[in-house]
């Protein structure tokens, strides 16, 4: 039966340049998604700019541009990193747009007359110098609960811990480098305790990861706060209506877009009902790909606003790991980054995706960046066994036959071992352990190059078996072939240049039909090595 997905990743921010951290959600949604479309079921993927908070003004004022400048310059900037990567969403929109300022303006409303949102008082830090109330982002000091320094203002990336700035033990301003001070400003809160009972037999339901139920189950226990949904000005977002110089917190109008950029995918559209998706009574698949320092957002805040608007609530979130270069997460703000357009320029976008599906499986442990492995990853198993097995069968074949395969398998046995992978490999997709995938995909490979070593076609173009040579070699050609259709969803480039060797598309419905009688191309390099001397240049 054919299943309809909606499948989100989270929103990049508008601030600067994507680095290949960023890429790592974006990929593994990528590729999830081929698998299913490739299947036959219908996914709808959507992204946006995250385009908003007191990061994108300062940054503009530092280019000495608007910060509406700044949002439309990263806007295409990201367009075109996540299209060189082959990430295709089927609408990418902006935080800032008009659809999405009426969303947020629709559901505050909402959450108002249902008596949601209470006003109170509360304590700040605030950057004298600059004359600015500093944002969560802006401030680091020692975590309060574990005591490890350099952290944020709102959450430990050491231990998970959430807790306010004026909790940070020897706060510093990154504005300034000055010890903020307290003071008090008036602020919005969502009460999101109304929704315990809701959330917590939501998040039993089957919809987080088991580390991530356990992480949320911590933050119940302590009990549930108040989420502030409001800044203070100098801001840039939307102004919060009848309020004076209060504007909507970034994260609000960041969840809210998922909302909004469907409905503009929609009203694009001439088929796609809006209401089919996010009614409350949903039978489309709701998926979020996200990173686990911003699982608080999307496993309470996020389902407590949809139920308070009577929308559906998210079947899965999908939370992955850091990407770590020399023991240290890849940040913007950190300075510790891989620019996704260099990465691209340099050693294209199949390596990166190779690499990381070889790492990504469906816990959220962190992955290391190590140039070293790559290129033992890319040169020995992608490009001397599976490609290889193309490149050696190839030859032979137009030498010999004309680049046409012969009317039969030389060895089924082995060839239905590589039929009866697909549901397993299916499974591993479908679950998210793409290393799994990788790991069968290398053993198969590594079958078929053993296969052509017993046979020794070399040997039979001596001796003039040429009947033997011709069914040996379009083997080899046909488990290239079904390994081909296998990675496809990881590697779009490296399939698209072997539709083209073998004049017919890969398709996983096709698994099981071999090629026989059939014409295939000359064969080109279709994946060139790595070499160590372009990564000790250029990184």
């Amino acid at each position: 039966m054919k299943k309809k997905f909606l499948v989100t990743c989270a929103l990049p921010y508008a601030n600067g340049s994507m680095h290949i951290g960023h890429m790592f959600e974006h990929i593994q949604a990528d590729i999830w998604v081929r698998h299913q479309r490739m299947l036959g079921h219908q996914v709808w993927f959507i992204c946006s700019d995250d385009a908003h908070g007191t990061a994108i003004m300062i940054q503009a004022k530092k280019m000495s541009i608007t910060p509406k400048q700044l949002i439309n310059t990263f806007f295409q900037e990201h367009k075109n990193d996540l299209k060189s990567f082959n990430i295709l969403y089927d609408y990418y929109s902006s935080t800032h747009s008009n659809k999405n300022k009426y969303f947020v303006k629709k559901i505050y409303y909402t959450l108002q007359l249902k008596q949601l949102i209470k006003q109170k008082n509360i304590l700040q830090l605030y950057d004298v110098k600059e004359k600015i109330f500093l944002p969560d982002r802006f401030v680091k000091g020692i975590c309060p609960i574990c005591y490890v320094n350099n952290q944020y203002g709102d959450n430990c990336e050491s231990c998970g811990s959430i807790y306010k700035a004026i909790e940070l033990i020897r706060p510093l301003s990154n504005l300034s480098g000055t010890v903020p001070i307290i003071r008090s400003s008036n602020h919005l809160f969502f009460n999101l305790n109304r929704f315990k009972q809701s959330l917590h037999v939501w998040i039993n339901s089957g919809v987080l990861q088991k580390q991530i139920l356990n992480k949320t189950k911590e933050w119940f226990n302590l009990g549930l706060k108040q989420w502030n949904i409001s800044r203070d000005a100098p801001y840039f977002g939307f102004k919060i209506p009848n309020t004076h110089e209060k504007y909507f917190y970034v994260w609000l109008d960041a969840i809210i877009c998922y909302i909004s950029t469907f409905k503009e995918l929609c009203d694009k559209s001439n088929f796609l009902d809006f209401y089919e998706f996010w009614n409350i009574d949903s039978q489309i698949k709701l998926y979020h790909f996200i990173g686990k320092d911003i699982i608080y957002f999307h496993t309470l805040f996020w389902p407590a606003i949809l139920e308070a608007v009577n929308f559906r609530k998210p079947n899965k979130i999908f939370v992955h790991g850091y990407v770590t270069w020399n023991g240290t997460k890849l940040s913007k703000s950190r300075s510790s980054l891989i620019l996704v357009k260099k990465w691209f320029q340099y050693l294209g976008s199949d390596s990166l995706r190779y690499y990381y599906a070889s790492k990504l499986s469906s816990n959220i442990d962190d992955i290391e960046i190590n140039f070293q492995e790559l290129i033992n990853k890319i040169n020995s198993d992608l490009v001397n066994k599976i490609v290889n097995l193309a490149s050696r069968s190839s030859s032979f074949l137009k030498n010999y036959f004309d680049n046409i395969l012969s009317l039969e398998l030389d060895d089924k046995q082995l060839y239905q071992i590589f039929i009866d992978s697909s549901k397993m490999i299916s499974s591993f997709f479908k679950k998210r352990e793409f290393n799994l995938v990788i790991k069968h995909l290398v053993k198969l490979s590594n079958l078929a190059n053993q296969y052509i070593d017993n046979q020794k076609p070399w040997r039979m173009s001596v001796i003039d078996n040429y009947v033997k040579l011709h069914n040996v070699c379009s083997m080899g050609v046909q488990l290239f072939y079904v390994i081909m259709i296998f990675i496809k969803p990881i590697l779009p480039d490296l399939a698209k240049k072997t539709e083209l060797f073998l004049m017919k598309k890969l398709c996983w419905s096709d698994i099981h039909k071999p090629l026989l009688g059939h014409r295939i191309n000359l064969f080109y390099p279709l994946y060139n090595k790595i070499e160590l001397n372009v990564i000790k240049k250029f990184f």
